[in-house]
């Protein structure tokens, strides 16, 4: 199989999926269920990079915005450009995970977890903030995961034509 094929279809997918995101969660608050049946929203944050063209055709533009006003990466979806990065904001009960996502791996930078207590108690477990950290950046894993599996079980639907031709509504307005 040819390399670059997989790599083309993992970006067109990966990019598929933050355009939904952006459209989803501009359109509604959407709310996510944990296996626990704990639940959080989503919500795209003010930076965000918009791509289209191929070769030395390839633009991007990148818009950060500290009021969340992203007009100028809306445009470029007019132009047939998709998201390409994203940063995305998850909030359960008062917790906030900040991550950014590329579209073409799907690699997850910059995640800033809820704060965690840095003082000492007597008598705490020395690896009780390591793995109360790793705990915070799996809980992040998990709710990804969510998100992508309720968007990969669209796609692969006869549901995905309707809302395929919602988020071109979307773009044009």
């Amino acid at each position: 199989m040819d390399l670059s094929l997989v790599e083309r279809e993992n970006t067109l997918l990966g990019q598929d999926f933050l355009t939904w995101l952006w459209y989803k969660t501009d359109s509604e608050n959407i709310l996510f269920a944990l296996e626990d049946k704990r639940t959080f929203t989503l919500q795209m944050e003010q930076k965000l990079s918009v791509q289209g063209g191929e070769g030395e055709t390839k633009s991007t533009a990148t818009v950060s915005s500290p009021s969340g006003e992203l007009t100028e990466a809306k445009a470029g979806l007019l132009h047939g450009k998709k998201v390409n990065k994203a940063q995305l904001l998850f909030s359960m009960d008062a917790d906030d995970w900040l991550v950014q996502v590329n579209a073409s791996d799907f690699g997850l930078s910059g995640l800033k977890t809820p704060k965690i207590a840095t003082k000492d108690d007597e008598g705490d477990d020395p690896d009780a903030k390591f793995l109360e950290k790793m705990f915070l950046v799996e809980r992040c894993l998990e709710m990804f995961d969510i998100v992508f599996t309720q968007f990969l079980r669209l796609r692969m639907s006869k549901g995905w034509a309707e809302e395929s031709a919602a988020v071109k509504l979307w773009i044009n307005n």
